[in-house]
Protein backbone atom coordinates (compact mmCIF):
# COMPACT_ATOMS: atom_id res chain seq x y z
CA UNK A 1 0.00 0.00 0.00
CA UNK A 2 2.89 2.61 0.90
CA UNK A 3 4.67 1.74 -2.36
CA UNK A 4 1.47 2.37 -4.50
CA UNK A 5 1.12 5.32 -2.56
CA UNK A 6 4.63 6.56 -3.07
CA UNK A 7 4.57 5.43 -6.88
CA UNK A 8 1.15 8.01 -6.95
CA UNK A 9 3.20 11.18 -5.26
CA UNK A 10 6.02 10.49 -7.45
CA UNK A 11 4.36 10.35 -10.49
CA UNK A 12 2.00 13.47 -9.18
CA UNK A 13 5.46 15.50 -8.61
CA UNK A 14 7.30 14.14 -11.91
CA UNK A 15 4.89 16.98 -14.34
CA UNK A 16 6.00 19.49 -11.47
CA UNK A 17 9.50 19.20 -11.70
CA UNK A 18 9.51 19.50 -15.69
CA UNK A 19 7.87 23.03 -15.68
CA UNK A 20 9.97 24.47 -12.56
CA UNK A 21 12.88 23.21 -14.98
CA UNK A 22 11.25 24.76 -17.86
CA UNK A 23 10.42 27.61 -16.17
CA UNK A 24 14.19 28.32 -14.83
CA UNK A 25 15.40 27.68 -18.47
CA UNK A 26 13.44 30.40 -19.98
CA UNK A 27 14.42 32.72 -17.52
CA UNK A 28 17.91 32.17 -17.87
CA UNK A 29 17.52 32.49 -21.66
CA UNK A 30 15.87 35.77 -21.04
CA UNK A 31 18.91 37.29 -18.62
CA UNK A 32 21.39 35.63 -21.15
CA UNK A 33 19.53 38.34 -23.95
CA UNK A 34 19.33 40.79 -21.66
CA UNK A 35 22.92 41.12 -20.34
CA UNK A 36 24.26 40.70 -24.06
CA UNK A 37 25.07 44.03 -25.32
CA UNK A 38 25.82 46.00 -28.55
CA UNK A 39 28.23 48.85 -28.82
CA UNK A 40 27.33 51.47 -31.29
CA UNK A 41 29.60 52.85 -33.70
CA UNK A 42 29.88 56.42 -32.65
CA UNK A 43 30.21 55.30 -28.55
CA UNK A 44 32.88 53.37 -26.75
CA UNK A 45 31.25 50.85 -23.89
CA UNK A 46 32.83 50.44 -20.76
CA UNK A 47 32.67 47.53 -18.83
CA UNK A 48 34.02 47.67 -15.48
CA UNK A 49 33.81 45.32 -12.13
CA UNK A 50 35.46 42.09 -12.51
CA UNK A 51 36.79 42.36 -16.27
CA UNK A 52 39.99 40.09 -15.41
CA UNK A 53 43.62 40.96 -14.76
CA UNK A 54 46.76 43.03 -16.79
CA UNK A 55 49.97 41.03 -17.90
CA UNK A 56 51.61 41.79 -14.97
CA UNK A 57 48.84 40.13 -12.48
CA UNK A 58 47.27 43.43 -11.21
CA UNK A 59 43.55 43.79 -12.17
CA UNK A 60 41.93 45.48 -14.69
CA UNK A 61 39.91 48.60 -13.44
CA UNK A 62 38.24 48.40 -16.63
CA UNK A 63 37.02 47.11 -20.24
CA UNK A 64 36.74 49.12 -23.13
CA UNK A 65 35.27 47.79 -26.43
CA UNK A 66 34.06 50.40 -29.82
CA UNK A 67 32.05 48.55 -32.20
CA UNK A 68 30.89 45.18 -31.75
CA UNK A 69 28.94 43.53 -28.63
CA UNK A 70 30.04 41.56 -25.25
CA UNK A 71 27.87 39.89 -22.51
CA UNK A 72 27.64 41.83 -19.28
CA UNK A 73 27.96 39.85 -16.56
CA UNK A 74 24.71 39.90 -13.54
CA UNK A 75 26.15 41.57 -10.58
CA UNK A 76 29.87 41.19 -10.93
CA UNK A 77 30.27 43.42 -14.27
CA UNK A 78 28.15 46.81 -15.36
CA UNK A 79 28.54 48.83 -18.33
CA UNK A 80 28.41 52.70 -19.23
CA UNK A 81 28.78 54.50 -22.83
CA UNK A 82 30.82 57.53 -23.51
CA UNK A 83 30.25 59.56 -26.49
CA UNK A 84 32.33 59.90 -29.18
CA UNK A 85 31.17 63.13 -30.65
CA UNK A 86 33.57 65.84 -31.47
CA UNK A 87 33.43 68.62 -28.96
CA UNK A 88 34.27 72.47 -30.11
CA UNK A 89 36.40 74.69 -27.99
CA UNK A 90 36.44 77.83 -27.79
CA UNK A 91 40.57 79.50 -26.65
CA UNK A 92 40.46 83.26 -26.07
CA UNK A 93 43.94 83.65 -24.99
CA UNK A 94 44.82 87.33 -24.10
CA UNK A 95 48.20 88.35 -22.52
CA UNK A 96 50.33 85.22 -23.71
CA UNK A 97 54.13 86.07 -22.94
CA UNK A 98 56.45 85.14 -25.94
CA UNK A 99 60.11 84.50 -25.71
CA UNK A 100 60.85 88.24 -26.42
CA UNK A 101 58.58 89.09 -23.25
CA UNK A 102 56.35 90.85 -25.85
CA UNK A 103 52.48 89.83 -24.87
CA UNK A 104 50.16 88.95 -27.40
CA UNK A 105 46.89 87.82 -27.96
CA UNK A 106 45.88 84.35 -29.53
CA UNK A 107 42.46 83.47 -30.62
CA UNK A 108 41.68 80.22 -31.96
CA UNK A 109 39.37 77.25 -31.96
CA UNK A 110 40.09 73.53 -30.83
CA UNK A 111 38.26 70.05 -31.81
CA UNK A 112 38.91 66.81 -29.74
CA UNK A 113 37.10 64.11 -29.25
CA UNK A 114 37.70 60.50 -27.02
CA UNK A 115 40.60 58.40 -29.12
CA UNK A 116 39.15 54.94 -30.16
CA UNK A 117 43.23 53.98 -29.29
CA UNK A 118 43.49 50.79 -26.88
CA UNK A 119 45.73 52.07 -24.65
CA UNK A 120 44.06 56.13 -24.84
CA UNK A 121 40.56 54.29 -24.51
CA UNK A 122 41.61 53.05 -21.16
CA UNK A 123 42.54 56.53 -20.11
CA UNK A 124 39.49 57.95 -21.27
CA UNK A 125 37.79 55.06 -19.10
CA UNK A 126 39.38 55.78 -16.19
CA UNK A 127 39.56 59.88 -16.08
CA UNK A 128 36.24 60.49 -18.34
CA UNK A 129 33.66 57.73 -17.22
CA UNK A 130 30.84 59.52 -15.88
CA UNK A 131 31.57 62.86 -17.30
CA UNK A 132 29.42 64.99 -18.80
CA UNK A 133 30.23 66.52 -22.22
CA UNK A 134 30.92 70.18 -20.55
CA UNK A 135 32.62 68.86 -17.87
CA UNK A 136 35.10 67.01 -20.65
CA UNK A 137 35.42 70.65 -22.28
CA UNK A 138 35.91 72.44 -19.18
CA UNK A 139 38.98 69.75 -18.77
CA UNK A 140 40.23 70.10 -21.93
CA UNK A 141 40.49 73.86 -22.49
CA UNK A 142 42.11 73.89 -19.37
CA UNK A 143 44.74 71.81 -20.78
CA UNK A 144 44.93 73.54 -23.80
CA UNK A 145 45.42 77.00 -22.27
CA UNK A 146 48.39 75.47 -20.66
CA UNK A 147 50.01 74.12 -23.49
CA UNK A 148 49.20 76.85 -25.80
CA UNK A 149 50.91 79.46 -23.08
CA UNK A 150 53.89 77.33 -23.00
CA UNK A 151 54.11 77.30 -27.08
CA UNK A 152 53.97 81.05 -27.53
CA UNK A 153 57.23 81.17 -24.84
CA UNK A 154 59.41 79.29 -26.56
CA UNK A 155 59.05 80.64 -29.73
CA UNK A 156 59.75 84.70 -31.38
CA UNK A 157 57.00 86.84 -32.51
CA UNK A 158 58.27 86.68 -36.39
CA UNK A 159 58.04 83.16 -35.70
CA UNK A 160 54.54 82.84 -34.53
CA UNK A 161 53.53 85.60 -37.05
CA UNK A 162 55.58 84.55 -40.43
CA UNK A 163 55.63 80.82 -39.94
CA UNK A 164 52.55 79.60 -38.84
CA UNK A 165 52.58 75.89 -39.88
CA UNK A 166 55.82 75.79 -37.22
CA UNK A 167 53.43 77.34 -34.94
CA UNK A 168 50.49 75.14 -35.44
CA UNK A 169 52.69 71.90 -35.18
CA UNK A 170 54.32 73.07 -31.98
CA UNK A 171 50.71 72.98 -30.83
CA UNK A 172 49.37 70.03 -32.05
CA UNK A 173 52.30 68.12 -30.49
CA UNK A 174 52.23 69.80 -27.27
CA UNK A 175 48.24 69.49 -26.74
CA UNK A 176 47.50 65.94 -28.07
CA UNK A 177 50.48 64.42 -25.81
CA UNK A 178 48.77 66.05 -22.56
CA UNK A 179 45.36 65.29 -24.05
CA UNK A 180 46.33 61.49 -24.23
CA UNK A 181 46.86 61.76 -20.80
CA UNK A 182 43.30 61.52 -20.57
CA UNK A 183 42.13 59.75 -23.21
CA UNK A 184 41.21 62.89 -25.66
CA UNK A 185 42.52 63.55 -29.09
CA UNK A 186 42.97 66.53 -31.06
CA UNK A 187 41.40 66.67 -34.16
CA UNK A 188 41.84 70.37 -35.58
CA UNK A 189 43.40 73.49 -34.73
CA UNK A 190 42.34 76.83 -36.33
CA UNK A 191 43.97 80.51 -34.93
CA UNK A 192 42.30 83.00 -36.12
CA UNK A 193 44.34 86.03 -35.57
CA UNK A 194 46.97 87.01 -33.34
CA UNK A 195 47.77 90.82 -32.06
CA UNK A 196 50.07 92.58 -29.35
CA UNK A 197 49.46 95.04 -26.77
CA UNK A 198 52.59 96.93 -28.03
CA UNK A 199 51.78 97.34 -31.31
CA UNK A 200 55.09 95.34 -32.55
CA UNK A 201 53.35 92.55 -34.90
CA UNK A 202 51.10 95.85 -36.76
CA UNK A 203 54.75 97.56 -37.11
CA UNK A 204 56.42 94.34 -38.56
CA UNK A 205 53.25 94.61 -41.02
CA UNK A 206 53.93 98.34 -41.73
CA UNK A 207 57.82 97.68 -41.78
CA UNK A 208 57.01 94.83 -44.51
CA UNK A 209 54.55 96.77 -46.05
CA UNK A 210 57.09 99.95 -46.30
CA UNK A 211 60.31 97.43 -47.95
CA UNK A 212 57.89 95.61 -50.39
CA UNK A 213 56.66 99.28 -51.95
CA UNK A 214 60.20 100.21 -51.91
CA UNK A 215 61.72 97.32 -53.55
CA UNK A 216 58.63 97.82 -55.87
CA UNK A 217 59.60 101.39 -56.75
CA UNK A 218 63.49 100.55 -57.02
CA UNK A 219 61.89 97.71 -59.78
CA UNK A 220 59.91 100.15 -61.37
CA UNK A 221 63.10 102.94 -61.77
CA UNK A 222 65.00 99.89 -62.91
CA UNK A 223 62.64 98.85 -65.92
CA UNK A 224 62.19 102.43 -66.51
CA UNK A 225 66.18 102.90 -67.09
CA UNK A 226 66.58 99.65 -69.03
CA UNK A 227 63.36 100.79 -71.20
CA UNK A 228 64.93 103.88 -72.40
CA UNK A 229 68.56 102.57 -73.23
CA UNK A 230 67.12 99.63 -74.98
CA UNK A 231 64.28 101.90 -77.45
CA UNK A 232 67.96 103.97 -77.83
CA UNK A 233 69.91 100.96 -78.82
CA UNK A 234 66.55 99.95 -81.18
CA UNK A 235 66.38 103.31 -83.06
CA UNK A 236 70.15 102.79 -83.60
CA UNK A 237 69.56 99.32 -85.24
CA UNK A 238 66.56 100.47 -87.03
CA UNK A 239 68.47 103.00 -89.48
CA UNK A 240 71.34 101.10 -89.86
CA UNK A 241 69.78 97.98 -90.95
CA UNK A 242 67.29 100.17 -92.62
CA UNK A 243 70.09 101.96 -95.17
CA UNK A 244 71.36 98.18 -95.41
CA UNK A 245 67.99 97.11 -96.22
CA UNK A 246 67.60 99.48 -99.07
CA UNK A 247 70.99 98.62 -101.01
CA UNK A 248 70.36 95.21 -101.07
CA UNK A 249 67.09 96.09 -102.49
CA UNK A 250 67.95 98.32 -104.67
CA UNK A 251 70.80 95.86 -106.24
CA UNK A 252 68.54 93.18 -106.19
CA UNK A 253 65.81 95.23 -108.06
CA UNK A 254 68.14 95.35 -110.89
CA UNK A 255 69.06 91.81 -111.01
CA UNK A 256 65.83 90.63 -110.39
CA UNK A 257 64.73 93.05 -114.17
CA UNK A 258 67.47 91.25 -116.01
CA UNK A 259 66.48 88.18 -114.90
CA UNK A 260 62.83 89.27 -116.05
CA UNK A 261 63.75 90.24 -119.39
CA UNK A 262 65.96 86.96 -119.67
CA UNK A 263 63.22 85.20 -118.60
CA UNK A 264 60.72 86.94 -120.76
CA UNK A 265 62.21 85.57 -123.96
CA UNK A 266 62.67 81.95 -123.13
CA UNK A 267 59.07 82.04 -122.25
CA UNK A 268 58.39 83.60 -125.40
CA UNK A 269 60.50 80.83 -127.46
CA UNK A 270 58.54 78.06 -125.11
CA UNK A 271 55.42 79.71 -125.76
CA UNK A 272 56.04 79.07 -129.44
CA UNK A 273 57.41 75.63 -129.30
CA UNK A 274 54.53 74.83 -127.39
CA UNK A 275 51.39 76.26 -129.48
CA UNK A 276 53.14 74.32 -132.39
CA UNK A 277 53.16 70.93 -130.60
CA UNK A 278 49.54 71.83 -129.03
CA UNK A 279 48.23 72.32 -132.52
CA UNK A 280 49.60 68.97 -133.93
CA UNK A 281 48.71 67.42 -130.96
CA UNK A 282 44.97 68.69 -131.40
CA UNK A 283 44.51 67.71 -134.93
CA UNK A 284 46.08 64.09 -134.00
CA UNK A 285 43.73 63.98 -131.08
CA UNK A 286 41.08 65.37 -132.96
CA UNK A 287 41.23 62.18 -135.86
CA UNK A 288 41.74 59.75 -132.61
CA UNK A 289 39.04 60.94 -131.08
CA UNK A 290 36.79 60.24 -134.50
CA UNK A 291 38.23 57.33 -134.89
CA UNK A 292 37.28 56.24 -131.38
CA UNK A 293 33.86 57.48 -131.59
CA UNK A 294 33.37 55.46 -134.96
CA UNK A 295 34.54 52.79 -133.58
CA UNK A 296 32.20 53.30 -130.29
CA UNK A 297 29.19 54.36 -132.15
CA UNK A 298 29.41 50.45 -133.47
CA UNK A 299 30.22 48.69 -130.77
CA UNK A 300 27.01 50.80 -128.68
CA UNK A 301 25.00 49.64 -131.88
CA UNK A 302 26.24 46.01 -131.39
CA UNK A 303 25.18 46.15 -127.87
CA UNK A 304 21.76 47.98 -128.43
CA UNK A 305 20.74 45.29 -130.20
CA UNK A 306 21.91 42.55 -128.04
CA UNK A 307 20.50 44.09 -125.43
CA UNK A 308 17.03 44.58 -127.35
CA UNK A 309 17.08 41.25 -128.54
CA UNK A 310 18.18 39.88 -124.50
CA UNK A 311 15.15 42.00 -123.38
CA UNK A 312 12.70 40.50 -125.69
CA UNK A 313 13.66 37.39 -124.88
CA UNK A 314 13.19 37.49 -121.13
CA UNK A 315 10.27 39.68 -121.62
CA UNK A 316 8.71 36.30 -123.26
CA UNK A 317 10.56 33.45 -120.94
CA UNK A 318 9.74 35.52 -117.76
CA UNK A 319 5.94 36.06 -119.18
CA UNK A 320 5.93 32.02 -119.84
CA UNK A 321 7.68 31.20 -116.70
CA UNK A 322 5.30 33.77 -114.89
CA UNK A 323 2.12 32.13 -116.48
CA UNK A 324 3.61 28.25 -115.94
CA UNK A 325 4.57 29.29 -112.39
CA UNK A 326 1.13 30.69 -111.87
CA UNK A 327 -1.08 28.09 -113.42
CA UNK A 328 0.86 25.24 -111.40
CA UNK A 329 -0.15 26.90 -108.08
CA UNK A 330 -3.60 28.06 -109.05
CA UNK A 331 -3.72 24.22 -110.02
CA UNK A 332 -2.38 23.27 -106.50
CA UNK A 333 -4.56 25.35 -104.85
CA UNK A 334 -7.63 24.02 -106.49
CA UNK A 335 -6.24 20.74 -105.43
CA UNK A 336 -5.62 21.31 -102.62
CA UNK A 337 -8.91 23.23 -101.71
CA UNK A 338 -10.52 20.03 -103.07
CA UNK A 339 -9.02 17.45 -101.16
CA UNK A 340 -9.51 20.12 -98.01
CA UNK A 341 -13.60 19.98 -99.16
CA UNK A 342 -13.73 16.39 -99.69
CA UNK A 343 -11.76 15.91 -96.32
CA UNK A 344 -14.25 18.24 -94.32
CA UNK A 345 -17.40 16.54 -96.02
CA UNK A 346 -15.97 12.92 -94.85
CA UNK A 347 -15.27 14.45 -91.41
CA UNK A 348 -18.83 16.05 -91.14
CA UNK A 349 -20.00 12.36 -92.92
CA UNK A 350 -18.03 10.58 -90.34
CA UNK A 351 -19.52 12.83 -87.59
CA UNK A 352 -23.02 12.53 -88.12
CA UNK A 353 -23.34 8.68 -88.98
CA UNK A 354 -21.26 8.70 -85.55
CA UNK A 355 -23.65 10.72 -83.59
CA UNK A 356 -26.43 8.81 -85.33
CA UNK A 357 -24.89 5.64 -83.99
CA UNK A 358 -24.58 6.55 -80.97
CA UNK A 359 -28.18 7.90 -80.26
CA UNK A 360 -29.22 4.61 -81.93
CA UNK A 361 -26.92 2.72 -79.52
CA UNK A 362 -28.17 4.91 -76.49
CA UNK A 363 -32.23 4.31 -78.23
CA UNK A 364 -31.21 0.57 -78.35
CA UNK A 365 -29.61 0.64 -74.67
CA UNK A 366 -32.37 2.25 -73.17
CA UNK A 367 -35.16 0.34 -74.96
CA UNK A 368 -33.07 -2.81 -73.72
CA UNK A 369 -33.04 -1.68 -70.62
CA UNK A 370 -37.29 -0.74 -70.35
CA UNK A 371 -37.81 -4.12 -71.62
CA UNK A 372 -35.54 -5.70 -68.80
CA UNK A 373 -37.37 -3.65 -66.54
CA UNK A 374 -40.97 -4.66 -67.87
CA UNK A 375 -39.86 -8.40 -67.82
CA UNK A 376 -38.84 -8.06 -64.35
CA UNK A 377 -42.28 -6.84 -63.61
CA UNK A 378 -43.55 -9.62 -65.32
CA UNK A 379 -41.88 -11.98 -63.03
CA UNK A 380 -39.54 -12.75 -65.39
CA UNK A 381 -41.62 -13.77 -68.01
CA UNK A 382 -41.13 -12.92 -71.73
CA UNK A 383 -44.73 -13.87 -72.89
CA UNK A 384 -46.09 -12.16 -70.11
CA UNK A 385 -44.13 -8.76 -70.67
CA UNK A 386 -44.81 -9.38 -74.57
CA UNK A 387 -48.77 -9.45 -73.40
CA UNK A 388 -48.35 -6.70 -71.07
CA UNK A 389 -46.58 -4.18 -73.74
CA UNK A 390 -49.47 -5.42 -76.20
CA UNK A 391 -52.04 -4.19 -73.22
CA UNK A 392 -50.48 -1.17 -72.78
CA UNK A 393 -50.50 -0.79 -77.01
CA UNK A 394 -54.41 -2.26 -77.00
CA UNK A 395 -56.29 1.15 -77.27
CA UNK A 396 -53.75 2.95 -80.24
CA UNK A 397 -54.38 -0.07 -82.08
CA UNK A 398 -58.26 -0.23 -81.61
CA UNK A 399 -57.66 3.47 -82.24
CA UNK A 400 -56.27 2.67 -85.11
CA UNK A 401 -59.19 0.41 -86.61
CA UNK A 402 -61.37 2.82 -86.24
CA UNK A 403 -59.36 5.30 -87.85
CA UNK A 404 -59.94 3.30 -90.74
CA UNK A 405 -63.44 3.96 -91.46
CA UNK A 406 -63.57 7.29 -89.75
CA UNK A 407 -62.95 8.83 -93.06
CA UNK A 408 -64.84 7.10 -95.25
CA UNK A 409 -67.59 9.57 -96.63
CA UNK A 410 -70.75 8.00 -97.72
CA UNK A 411 -72.58 10.75 -99.76
CA UNK A 412 -76.10 8.93 -100.60
CA UNK A 413 -77.28 5.40 -99.65
CA UNK A 414 -80.47 3.97 -101.21
CA UNK A 415 -81.89 1.18 -100.26
CA UNK A 416 -84.99 -0.99 -100.97
CA UNK A 417 -85.76 -2.54 -98.47
CA UNK A 418 -89.12 -4.48 -98.16
CA UNK A 419 -89.09 -5.09 -94.08
CA UNK A 420 -89.00 -8.77 -94.78
CA UNK A 421 -85.81 -10.68 -93.77
CA UNK A 422 -84.10 -12.69 -96.53
CA UNK A 423 -82.00 -15.00 -94.17
CA UNK A 424 -85.54 -16.38 -92.18
CA UNK A 425 -84.22 -15.26 -88.73
CA UNK A 426 -86.15 -11.49 -89.21
CA UNK A 427 -83.26 -9.06 -90.36
CA UNK A 428 -83.90 -7.14 -93.25
CA UNK A 429 -81.49 -6.49 -95.86
CA UNK A 430 -80.44 -2.66 -94.60
CA UNK A 431 -79.71 -4.40 -91.35
CA UNK A 432 -77.57 -6.91 -92.62
CA UNK A 433 -75.53 -4.46 -95.19
CA UNK A 434 -75.09 -2.54 -91.58
CA UNK A 435 -73.52 -5.01 -90.20
CA UNK A 436 -71.43 -6.44 -92.85
CA UNK A 437 -70.03 -2.96 -92.65
CA UNK A 438 -68.63 -3.32 -89.21
CA UNK A 439 -67.86 -6.71 -89.38
CA UNK A 440 -65.04 -5.80 -91.87
CA UNK A 441 -63.37 -4.58 -89.05
CA UNK A 442 -60.95 -7.36 -86.92
CA UNK A 443 -63.76 -8.54 -83.81
CA UNK A 444 -62.03 -7.39 -80.46
CA UNK A 445 -62.11 -11.34 -79.45
CA UNK A 446 -60.01 -11.78 -82.25
CA UNK A 447 -57.01 -9.19 -81.46
CA UNK A 448 -56.91 -10.07 -77.96
CA UNK A 449 -56.11 -14.70 -79.42
CA UNK A 450 -53.89 -12.95 -81.92
CA UNK A 451 -51.99 -11.32 -79.15
CA UNK A 452 -52.38 -14.32 -76.56
CA UNK A 453 -54.66 -12.67 -74.23
CA UNK A 454 -58.64 -13.30 -73.24
CA UNK A 455 -61.03 -10.79 -73.46
CA UNK A 456 -61.94 -9.64 -70.29
CA UNK A 457 -64.71 -10.99 -67.67
CA UNK A 458 -67.25 -7.87 -68.53
CA UNK A 459 -66.91 -8.95 -72.07
CA UNK A 460 -67.44 -12.71 -71.48
CA UNK A 461 -70.96 -13.21 -72.24
CA UNK A 462 -71.01 -11.95 -75.61
CA UNK A 463 -67.83 -13.46 -76.67
CA UNK A 464 -69.78 -16.90 -75.49
CA UNK A 465 -72.46 -15.88 -77.85
CA UNK A 466 -70.54 -15.40 -80.51
CA UNK A 467 -68.56 -18.57 -79.98
CA UNK A 468 -71.98 -20.51 -79.62
CA UNK A 469 -73.05 -19.10 -83.19
CA UNK A 470 -70.21 -19.61 -84.89
CA UNK A 471 -70.17 -23.26 -83.52
CA UNK A 472 -73.79 -23.87 -84.67
CA UNK A 473 -73.38 -22.45 -88.12
CA UNK A 474 -70.28 -24.87 -88.38
CA UNK A 475 -72.43 -27.45 -87.58
CA UNK A 476 -74.92 -26.40 -90.28
CA UNK A 477 -71.98 -26.41 -92.57
CA UNK A 478 -70.91 -30.26 -92.10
Amino acid sequence: MSNTVLALRASSVAPILWVVLGIFIFGLILVVISRYRKCPSDKIMVIYGKVGTNKDGTSRSAKCIHGGAAFIMPVIQAYEYLDLTPISISVDLKNALSRQNIRIDVPSRFTVGISTEPGIMQNAAERLLGMKQDEIQELAKDIIFGQLRLVIATMNIEEINTDRDKFLDAISHNVETELKKIGLRLINVNVTDINDESGYIEALGKEAAAKAINDAKKSVAEKVRDGSIGEANALRDQRIQVASANSIAIQGENEAKAEIAASDATRREREAEALRRATAAEKIQAANALTEAYSAEEEAEKARAAREQATLEADVIVQAEISKKKLELEAEAQAEMIRRKARGEADAIFAKMEAEARGMQEILTKQAEGFAEVVKAAGGDASDAMRLMLADKMEELIKIQVEAIKNLKIDKITVWDSGAGTNGDGSSTTSNFLSSIMKSIPPMNEMFKNAGMEIPKFLGSEIKEEKSAHEEKSEEDK
